[in-house]
């Protein structure tokens, strides 16, 4: 189960965050009036800060649909992942998987309101474009994406991701308490793992190894 903690702004919450025991770390860029966004020098300067970890690796999360800055930013970034966050379309992933080394990984993010996804009759044509990996990931009824602290649905994850044949993470609202609300999607051997934001953060709004701890241990513990 690999435990990824999103929205790092600094080289503190980057090692806190190692110190728990997770695997990646979501550094977040080109996400405009996002709390957590990093000019590219900022991003780069983690993402070297997790690579000296020796055991995360970073995950560039973003809104951005440029191809040809989005891949050169990854590269000069030395990120290892790039996680599309908004709903960016398959060319893109086709676009970026032509300019992109083979070892960084494409994930694209699918958005659920309520009981539907938008980008659900896309999957197939995500999965040709090159896409490594899908994340569930719950939306608000007035459209906010992304750090949410917003609970998915068990069945309307678990039927979404029956749709797709990639492995798969899940996020929205998981906290070490809910594990057991999502029985449906940890029966899903693609199932990889879980990405959060909110839950590992302390009172001031920092990622926090304690609570990071809490998640790591709650959710790999059958």
């Amino acid at each position: 189960m690999l435990v990824k903690i999103c929205g790092a702004r600094t080289e503190r919450e980057v090692r806190a965050v190692a110190e728990a025991g997770a695997d990646l770390v979501g550094l977040w860029h080109g996400v405009p009036g996002g709390r957590a966004d990093l000019p590219a020098p900022r991003l780069a300067r983690l993402a070297a800060e997790a690579r000296a970890t020796g055991r995360l690796r970073s995950v560039l999360v973003t809104f951005a649909s440029q191809a040809p800055t989005l891949a050169r930013t990854a590269v000069d970034s030395g990120v290892d992942w790039i996680q599309l966050h908004g709903y960016q379309r398959p060319a893109l992933v086709r676009a970026l998987r032509a300019r992109l080394p083979a070892w960084v990984s494409l994930v694209k993010v699918l958005h659920v309101h309520g009981t539907s996804c938008p980008e659900a009759s896309l999957i197939p044509a995500y999965e040709r474009a090159g896409t490594d990996l899908f994340l569930l990931d719950a939306a608000t009824a007035d459209g906010r994406v992304g750090s949410t602290a917003h609970t998915l649905d068990d069945r309307t994850a678990a039927d979404l991701a029956r749709r797709t044949t990639s492995p798969f993470l899940l996020a929205g609202g998981l906290r070490p308490d809910n594990r057991h609300l999502f029985d449906a999607v940890l029966a899903d051997p693609r199932l990889c793992g879980i990405d959060v934001d909110s839950a590992a953060r302390d009172d001031e709004g920092l990622l926090d190894a304690a609570r990071t701890a809490d998640l790591v241990r709650a959710w790999r513990t059958p």
